[in-house]
């Protein structure tokens, strides 16, 4: 398999504040990997680094052989929570074109449009194409963003929480169409959904600012109690919880 993107010894700090400490990964192709780990963790730095939007203190970083700031031309990215307003006149096509964007003094070309159609139909969107995104529901604007995301037909896909605003009926068609997506590109996203893990992916990263495992996902449970240092049957939104199976008897 070709290695995509490749981290070595990496270190970052905020202002001092240690944020990731020596991080060795690699994302392969067609990867179908899951980030997970406590809130505060370096997850979204992680993604960051990766796309050239902030450099390590220390390490380096390859992303298809290059550096991050021009290798990225092969990745798509979601971010958490993106900003969009949702008055604004703006179809789901239009949002989606925005993703083939030149600069000011390019036109789109039909290669563009083409390339947006593509996008839409991969994620099931292609009937609403003229919808106004301000009238979507919460799971058809994710696609749409992924539709976004995908439209220069990157190589590896990284999404930060991509679910964390969907519904649970809604995630499981959305899950299915990242492992449609991983039939193309290497699918890269943060969440802290164990039942994903378990279900959709192959790969699993657990990160507390430390790498403390990154391999196949039948040993990525103990790991994670690790990670979080507390033993761990549920995670919701990022914090650990362990479910009892009976209580003890007072004394």
């Amino acid at each position: 398999m070709e290695k995509l993107v490749e981290l070595k010894n990496i270190y970052f700090s905020y202002n001092g504040v240690p944020a990731l400490e020596d991080i060795n990964l690699d994302i392969l192709e067609k990867d179908m990997m899951a980030i997970i780990g406590p809130n505060g963790g370096g997850k979204t730095t992680l993604l960051k680094i990766i796309l050239g939007l902030i450099r390590p203190s220390s390490g380096s970083v390859t992303v298809m052989g290059l550096r991050p700031e021009k290798g990225r031309v092969n990745v798509g990215y979601l971010q958490q929570n993106p900003d969009i307003d949702l008055s604004f006149p703006m179809s789901v096509y239009e949002t989606v074109l925005m993703g083939r964007y030149h600069g000011i003094a390019q036109r789109y070309t039909s290669r563009d449009r083409k390339a947006v159609k593509d996008a839409l139909e991969t994620v099931d969107m292609g009937n609403l194409e003229n919808r106004h995104i301000g009238k979507l529901s919460g799971g058809q604007l994710q696609r749409v963003l992924i539709a976004r995301a995908i439209v220069r037909q990157p190589r590896i896909l990284l999404m930060d929480e991509p679910l964390s605003n969907i519904d649970a009926g809604t995630q499981r068609s959305v899950y299915e169409l990242f492992l449609k997506l991983g039939e193309k590109m290497a699918v890269v996203f943060v969440t802290h959904d164990i039942s994903a893990i378990s279900t959709y992916v192959e790969k699993v990263a657990c990160l507390n600012r430390r790498l403390y495992y990154h391999g196949p996902k039948e040993g990525s449970l103990g790991k994670l109690e690790d990670a979080y240092g507390c033993p761990i049957e549920m995670i919701a939104h990022g914090i650990p919880h362990r479910v009892l199976k009976k209580h003890t008897d007072n004394p």
